[in-house]
């Protein structure tokens, strides 16, 4: 597969520490894809990412993929930090929930899939660093978003997803939610942090938690986004840990 790029070269990129070994979805969160290309090519903005995906499918190369943009801002995934260094960013075209926030048309999923798949031949990225913005930044992000078609992208390799049996998410009992302290927080806070998430054990479901919650929910429970870690919230949860521990044994087989 041979995609067609339109090059539109951005002043805001540096130097990377790292190669890269993660993908940073987003939604460009304004009124149109010009735009948002205004901006991140805009020096005094100081925002970039190395794509942008147009609603029709046309794809932006803003960046060499080797360098660093600047798109993830304070970010944390595994124990990591200002996640710009290790990240390839993509900016979807798509108003956010500022603007009216819609579905994501077919070309455009499709070529997000295509770009995912194509940035993969150069790089190792594993399927649990494959994310979003919220993802990165719970406390401050929404995007991609809920419409976002993360198990359609899941489905074609790219990134994890789990969607646990009825009788899985009866066995986890009643819901989990803001105020609540004990052994079921600190479970659920440690699981959320070893997915990935910056979330630390306070055995209190604080707002840090909430908001957290809200996140894993925009991305792997989209039809329930309330911050409550139900019994399928957390059946999800632990499958994705699942999924990616046995990935990671994989990897080092391999």
């Amino acid at each position: 597969m041979t995609l067609t790029f339109i090059d539109t070269p951005t002043p805001n990129v540096d130097a990377r520490r790292t190669l890269p070994d993660m993908i940073i979805l987003h939604y460009t969160g304004m009124e149109s894809g010009e735009a948002a290309i205004e901006r991140l090519c805009d020096p005094e903005a100081r925002v970039s990412a190395h794509y942008v995906v147009e609603e029709d499918g046309r794809i932006f190369r803003l960046a060499d993929e080797a360098r660093r943009c600047w798109h993830a801002g304070i970010s944390h995934w595994r124990g990591e930090e200002e996640l710009n260094h290790a990240a390839i960013g993509i900016e979807i075209v798509n108003p956010g929930h500022e603007w009216g926030y819609r579905a994501f048309p077919e070309a455009q999923v499709q070529a997000v899939i295509d770009l995912v798949a194509d940035i993969r031949t150069r790089w190792t990225v594993p399927n649990d660093r494959i994310i979003g913005h919220s993802d990165v930044a719970p406390d401050r992000k929404e995007d991609p978003g809920e419409l976002f078609p993360w198990k359609r992208l899941a489905e074609a390799g790219h990134g994890l997803w789990f969607e646990p049996a009825i009788e899985r998410v009866a066995a986890l009992g009643p819901p989990i939610g803001p105020g609540e302290e004990g052994l079921g927080v600190v479970v659920l806070q440690a699981g959320l942090k070893r997915l990935g998430y910056g979330l630390e054990q306070t055995g209190v479901y604080d707002d840090a938690t909430q908001a957290t919650v809200t996140a894993f929910q925009r991305h792997w429970r989209q039809d329930n986004i309330d911050g409550i870690a139900d019994g399928e919230t957390r059946a999800r949860l632990v499958g994705l840990l699942q999924l990616a521990s046995a990935e990671s044994v994989t990897g080092v087989l391999d």
